[in-house]
């Protein structure tokens, strides 16, 4: 049984290699020797691994993410061995983007993260009307990678740089699964409770943070100081209980497609939620927090940008435009 605890605190003290706190190598040498890569987890292991992370660090909580995912793609969809080592999905298209002709790929991947860290990844690849997944290792991408591209305020450590497949024959890759598996719900936007799950951890993070910050300025028991803490507190528990329902219904063996979208409107009140515990927390920290180094600064930087994958807004009218046109959930989710 692998320790999950020690696994996040071996991220947790992860030392500042990079110009913003741990680089992404540091904190996949974290992930690679608490064993969180190589574990089985349980659902309710799964979502513990992910919150600890995420209040670990968030980059190195997105890292373990993209495998959890990509491995649960190999499970759902895969025939061969599982490979060993740290593993990703890269789905995001730029101006050029990912397809097959004539046998050969066309174009280049954009947020691909990890990529100055993963041993092996998955791809998608527009294959006539539909998205093939294809499985590449780290040295057939040798040359393609283009990790520091990544300039951004927040999750830096992720490298969430380039890839470049132009050229590559398709034949190359390790085919997974049929065209148009990857959309298949309620795994594919059923999937989002799990990064969700990681930026509940850096709000309880944050709680902390501002929590020990009033104590040592014996501020705690103000009144404007106890509410904003008690909205903190609130908002991390109403995440966590609405991303537990969505884990449950999503990860279970007989999970239709209608259980999707309990995982969006979790994801999407995961971002509201976050939002408003930033606000109270900057109103209670005042202009400390926005200090180079203070412990809230990067959290803060690292969850704003989190919280906007990917298309929120979209993610929103789609489920209510379902919710709204099907029956059973409409029943479910209106009455």
């Amino acid at each position: 049984m692998i320790d999950i605890a020690h696994a996040a605190q071996l991220v947790a003290v992860a030392p500042c290699d990079g110009n913003d706190g741990p680089s992404g190598r540091t904190l996949a040498a974290a992930l690679r020797q608490g064993g969180l890569p190589e574990a089985r987890l349980s659902t309710g292991e799964l979502f513990d691994a992910l919150v600890a992370l995420g209040r670990a660090n968030l980059s190195a909580g997105r890292i373990f993410e993209g495998h959890v995912n990509a491995i649960k793609l190999l499970h759902l969809y895969g025939s061969g061995e599982r490979p060993s080592g740290l593993l990703g999905i890269w789905g995001a298209d730029g101006p050029d983007p990912v397809r097959i002709e004539d046998g050969m790929l066309r174009g280049q991947k954009l947020f691909a993260s990890g990529a100055d860290v993963l041993d092996h990844v998955i791809v998608t690849a527009k294959a006539e009307d539909q998205l093939q997944l294809l499985l590449f290792s780290r040295a057939q991408l040798e040359g393609r990678l283009f990790p520091k591209e990544w300039k951004v305020s927040g999750m830096q450590a992720t490298a969430s740089g380039r890839c470049n497949l132009d050229g590559i024959s398709a034949a190359e890759a390790v085919w997974i699964g049929e065209p148009g598996d990857y959309l298949i719900e309620p795994h594919f936007q059923g999937g989002v409770w799990r990064y969700a799950a990681v930026q509940l951890g850096a709000m309880r993070a944050l709680t902390a943070i501002t929590t020990e910050h009033l104590e040592r300025r014996q501020q705690q028991a103000a009144p404007l100081q106890a509410m904003r803490l008690r909205a903190m507190v609130t908002a991390c528990e109403t995440v966590r209980l609405w991303l537990w329902q969505a884990a449950l219904a999503v990860e279970r063996s007989d999970a239709s497609p209608e259980d999707a979208e309990a995982s969006i409107l979790a994801r999407l009140l995961t971002a509201e939620e976050a939002v408003a515990l930033m606000n109270a927390m900057d109103q209670a920290l005042g202009a400390a927090s926005f200090a180079t180094g203070h412990p809230a600064d990067r959290i803060r930087r690292d969850l704003s940008f989190y919280i906007r994958q990917a298309n929120p807004d979209g993610l929103a009218l789609g489920a209510m435009a379902r919710i709204l046109e099907t029956p059973l959930l409409r029943e479910r989710w209106i009455g």
